[in-house]
């Protein structure tokens, strides 16, 4: 056995001081989460987030990680929300318990379950990105949580004067009659209540059927013959499951209403979800119109091809595209942070100013003092030939919008 001297005895007490506080500074990994929906009726759109999660992390760890950390790697760490908001909820109890060193997070999908998961996450002091829509998320005072979306009422003040031009200019008339039929969840109810609260009337838009209804949907039958009575111009679709939609879409069809009979525009991604032509056929789909925050667009061509090769879907969905984009501006606060620390980061997220926004329509890469992006757009897709394109704002536009005929 070595003999211990009082020399040797110090100098490993200040090794065991000075490494640790090396690796406290520039940890050769940081923990991010993504809570998302990977069981459940939610599951396939949770599944597109982690692809794009990915994605992102394998991008900036190939381009050497956070410089600012001395190259530390992101490492995602992937979380289940559940398919309801008491499990979002208990998911996000278990992440903060059982991941004290995340750094931050993105989800969490469905606007119900973001606000449920937030609760938990502003306790934590963990600063979670969202695309999620509800303007509820960011009305509460909260300091941890950034919306990279438009809110829906934002997102429906700018698509609304949009929908009435293309009608106005297509049809060479203007609507007037409007069906809302929507689902009860967070994001759904948000657009409709903006559009009932005086945005359609400011349009000179006059609502005739307000149907509201708790997914998933059983029979849509007394739905589509509310509508059907009315023959409103334009109908608003709100369903955020796919069989939801595709109950409806089929109905519509049954009781003459397909084939753009009447224009139908959604809000949010159900409606143009890959999973939709596994059940409902292109020609039901052709010309519906659905205004969400974000999509593979101009200037994502080399995303769009990995994402096609390396997990066979067929186009990017607003799931992918904007939280690839959640993870680059996790990144970009840890370099600015120059730690990993949540609260250091969050900081960073607030005092961002990150120039024009890459992943997600128009505005900045900047968040206001309720933790909004900066100008925040939105983009309009449209079912042409079987496949959901952009083709809104004009700049990010894959494809010329058209107008269903009668």
């Amino acid at each position: 056995m070595s003999k211990i001297t009082r020399r040797t005895l110090l100098a490993g007490a200040s090794i065991g001081l000075m490494v640790p506080r090396a690796w406290a500074q520039a940890p050769s990994e940081v923990k991010v989460g993504l809570l998302v929906p990977v069981s459940g009726l939610y599951a396939r759109p949770g599944l597109v987030m982690r692809h794009g999660a990915e994605m992102a992390v394998d991008h900036i760890n190939a381009q050497g990680g956070v410089k600012s950390l001395g190259g530390a790697k992101l490492k995602l760490v992937v979380l289940d929300s559940g398919d309801t908001t008491e499990k979002a909820k208990n998911a996000a109890q278990r992440m903060v318990a059982q991941e004290p060193d995340l750094v931050a997070a993105s989800g969490a999908y469905l606007s119900s379950f973001t606000l449920a998961v937030t609760e938990v996450t502003e306790r934590a002091n963990l600063p979670v990105l969202t695309l999620s829509y509800s303007d509820l998320i960011t009305d509460r005072g909260f300091k941890y949580v950034f919306q990279t979306s438009a809110t829906a009422g934002s997102q429906a003040k700018q698509a609304l004067p949009q929908i009435v031009k293309l009608a106005e200019t297509a049809s060479g008339k203007k609507p007037k009659t409007v069906a809302i039929v929507t689902d009860n969840t967070g994001a759904s109810v948000a657009s409709a209540k903006s559009m009932r609260d005086g945005l359609l009337a400011e349009n000179g838009l006059q609502l005739i059927v307000d149907e509201t209804f708790t997914p998933p949907l059983a029979d849509a039958t007394s739905l589509v013959q509310k509508v059907r009575a009315a023959r409103p111009d334009l109908l608003f679709f709100l369903p955020t499951v796919i069989s939801d939609a595709k109950l409806l879409l089929e109905k519509m069809n049954e009781f003459g209403l397909g084939q753009g009979k009447i224009p139908t525009i959604s809000f949010g991604i159900a409606i143009a979800e890959p999973d939709m032509l596994q059940t409902v056929s292109p020609e039901l789909l052709q010309g519906v119109l659905t205004c969400v925050a974000s999509w593979g667009a101009k200037g994502h061509e080399a995303l769009i091809a990995e994402l096609k090769s390396r997990y066979k879907e067929p186009w990017m969905t607003q799931n992918a595209i904007s939280t690839y984009g959640d993870m680059w501006i996790i990144k970009d606060a840890l370099e600015k942070a120059g730690k990993a620390d949540r609260v250091a980061v969050a900081d960073a997220l607030r005092s961002m100013d990150g120039g024009r926004s890459k992943y997600y329509p128009l505005g900045e890469i900047k968040f206001d003092e309720k933790g909004r992006r900066v100008g925040a757009g939105m983009t309009i897709v449209q079912w042409q030939s079987g496949v959901p394109v952009t083709v809104f704002p004009p700049q990010l536009a894959l494809a010329q919008p058209f107008w269903p005929k009668n």
